[in-house]
């Protein structure tokens, strides 16, 4: 599977334009009915706002955007190419504006609300989202913080530790790195601690 990107979190920025003042969220979502639902929250809380401009897209689904009663194509669609320049998807977009009085133009409403979309987004944070193999180490306490640190040596995360008689540590890894890692682990506990694939998953690993 081909690595896709995301936001990597929530993302909010905000500026001011000629007394207008415009707020952009991001978040991450995996259905329509997600973004939908975070869009009507939005208008909702910025109810006594203007205009809540949208934009959201799904990956292999639906891809959809509102100019919310602005002029037609200066602020949907710009904000929508904000993510298509940046190959982000599984993503919803609201900016909204509070009226300064000032009327900006098409061309200022455009350059305004493209702003908005790549600042909240710069805020969020782009992720990849990659294929990782799900690891599982059973091992001594004292040799817990030795395999911690071996999850990290090959660019994987931990992502639970379970205490009993044993200590079972759950990571996930770059699938490339998962034999050398297995390795690590036989070479570290003397080949005392037990290793084993159990899967895979998807995984977002931001990247900037």
């Amino acid at each position: 599977m081909d690595e896709y990107f995301v936001p990597a979190g929530a993302g909010e920025a905000e500026f001011t334009e000629k007394r207008s003042e415009f707020l952009g969220h991001v978040r991450v979502i995996e259905s329509e009915e997600e973004a939908r639902s975070f869009i009507a929250e939005t208008k909702k809380k910025y109810h006594d706002a203007r205009h809540n401009c949208w934009c959201y897209a799904v990956k292999d689904g639906a891809v959809r955007y509102s100019d919310d009663g602005e002029p037609q194509g200066s602020a949907g669609l710009p904000m929508l190419e904000v993510f298509r320049r940046e190959k982000v998807t599984n993503f919803v977009c609201v900016v909204t504006r509070y009226f300064g009085g000032i009327l900006l133009g098409t061309g200022g409403l455009l350059r305004a609300y493209t702003r908005s979309a790549a600042d909240a987004l710069s805020a969020a944070g782009i992720a990849a989202v990659r294929r990782r193999a799900c690891v599982e180490v059973e091992c001594s306490y004292s040799l817990l913080e030795r395999m911690k640190d071996s999850v990290a040596r090959f660019d994987g995360e931990v992502d639970s530790v379970e205490y009993t008689a044993q200590v079972t540590l759950r990571a996930h890894i770059p699938e490339e790195n998962t034999e050398d890692f297995c390795r690590s682990v036989t070479d570290i506990s003397s080949g005392t601690a037990a290793v084993k694939t159990v899967g895979t998953q998807l995984v977002p690993v931001k990247i900037r």
